[in-house]
């Protein structure tokens, strides 16, 4: 029974000590991506902390007589610290607490025999608890060091905070522009297949398709940006007003987002105090923090640019080798290298949702051979009839 107990603990140790190193270097390198540096410094602190409980673990193996592992043999996959360092900051985060909370509830709350290994896995449980919080506040915006009793009073501003939010719009979307006109053309494709055999009709068929995907793309992400500009200047407008109505409220509430960036309710109030001689400068300050900079981040045409050129990329992938085969070769030639961009393009999909890069490509190539089969299906229906 003993040896039983002996191989649990050591099994969950030798687990815990690597899931620690994973985590260690998660924190390191979002730490060294952070801007601000108190958000810095504390994912560096919470960096330092999972290297203390592999230290930890490290000396409750040797007491048991089991040879440590060599930590440099634990990395984190390439494509996971390219998804670390390139997924929207949030993603990470919440991924981060989601794995702090599983930790929790499973491999350190679970009982393993051994008294002595079980009371460490406890401490750490309580510690990792700690870390779950932190994150959570992290991905809020505040500070997890400087919460106070005005937190309560605060939550309603967390949510505007767009710190977490920058720095991949163009990236993700161009992603996802390549996935739409990719699908979208190669249902066309695969239709005009069935019906002709894979005649000429196919190429003048995707090219129609191609463009007419990449100029809706780009019209709908014209209109949209537009549309969220305007709606920031409306807001902005509005926030002009509230500070002529009702100033005092206005001045409240830019003092609070000073609290929440971590200052005294004192310092606060009186740089609320100062900025309110100026309605102008307050205004710009109140748009920065509680509408994300007003409309002025907008660009129309870029956005408009980057998911046309995207779209029309991806969509004509499937019309490719029908500029130089015909017929069942052409057929099998643009269904090959469809399936292949479909599977590439659900992987980088992966950097922006954190999920495995075989999983996501995965995904999108089963629905890229949905896609196919059923309009190849109604394209031969369409020919016997």
């Amino acid at each position: 029974m003993q040896g039983r107990s002996d191989s649990a603990a050591a099994e969950r140790l030798l687990a815990s000590w690597r899931g620690e190193i994973e985590a260690g270097a998660v924190y390191a390198l979002l730490a060294a991506r952070e801007k601000n540096p108190r958000r810095a410094e504390i994912l560096r602190r919470l960096a330092a902390a999972e290297a203390g409980h592999r230290t930890r673990i490290e000396a409750r193996l040797q007491e048991m007589g089991i040879q440590v592992p060599e930590p440099a043999g634990v990395q984190l996959s390439p494509w996971t610290r390219l998804q670390v360092r390139v997924a929207p900051m949030g993603v990470v985060l919440a991924s981060r607490e989601a794995a702090e909370d599983a930790e929790v509830d499973g491999p350190y709350k679970t009982p393993t025999g051994d008294p002595d290994t079980d009371r460490l896995l406890r401490e750490i449980r309580h510690d990792e608890q700690a870390h779950s919080r932190e994150v959570a506040a992290m991905r809020a915006g505040v500070d997890p060091a400087q919460q106070s009793p005005a937190d309560s009073k605060l939550q309603r501003l967390l949510s505007r905070e767009t710190w977490h939010r920058t720095g991949t719009g163009w990236i993700s979307g161009a992603i996802y522009g390549a996935n739409d006109g990719l699908a979208a053309v190669f249902g066309i494709v695969s239709g005009v297949s069935g019906a002709t055999g894979g005649s000429s009709f196919v190429l003048t068929a995707g090219l129609a398709g191609a463009l007419a995907s990449a100029l809706s793309m780009a019209t709908g992400a014209f209109l949209a940006e537009r549309s969220t500009a305007e709606v920031a200047a409306a807001n902005l407008a509005r926030e002009r007003r509230e500070i002529e109505e009702h100033p005092e409220e206005e001045k409240e509430e830019l003092s609070l987002f000073y609290q929440l960036k971590g200052l005294s309710r004192e310092d606060s109030d009186a740089l609320a105090e100062k900025l309110s001689r100026n309605p102008e400068a307050m205004l710009q300050v109140l748009a920065a923090e509680e509408l994300g900079g007003g409309p002025a981040g907008s660009n129309p045409v870029q956005a408009a640019l980057a998911a046309g050129i995207s779209t029309g990329l991806g969509a004509l992938i499937p019309v490719l080798p029908f500029f130089w085969l015909r017929g069942t070769p052409a057929v099998i030639a643009a269904a090959t290298v469809s399936l292949i961009a479909h599977f590439l393009v659900g992987a980088s999909k992966s950097l922006f949702t954190l999920r495995t890069w075989w999983a996501a490509g995965a995904e999108m190539t089963v629905a890229g051979v949905i896609v196919g089969v059923i309009t190849y299906a109604f394209g031969v229906l369409f020919m016997i009839h």
